[in-house]
């Protein structure tokens, strides 16, 4: 099942334009409670086998992906 997101969140890969003209609007306050609600998330409780590298290859297809 696919994950959505409804707020913008932070990410490890350099935005796009529109994603960083909407992280700039945020205030300060909100810009770290994103930063809360996303390492609060369950998924950052989850051990994985995976490496930095597999991590990273995985979010670039990814994001290949939703950019076309």
């Amino acid at each position: 099942m696919p994950m959505t997101t409804t707020r913008l969140m932070p990410s490890a890969l350099p935005p796009s334009e529109a994603e960083l003209a909407a992280w700039n609007a945020l205030t300060r306050d909100e810009q770290i409670s994103s930063y809360r609600e996303a390492l609060s998330h369950p998924d950052c409780d989850l051990v994985s086998s995976a490496t930095m590298a597999d991590i990273l290859t995985e979010a670039r297809a990814r994001v290949a992906a939703r950019r076309g």
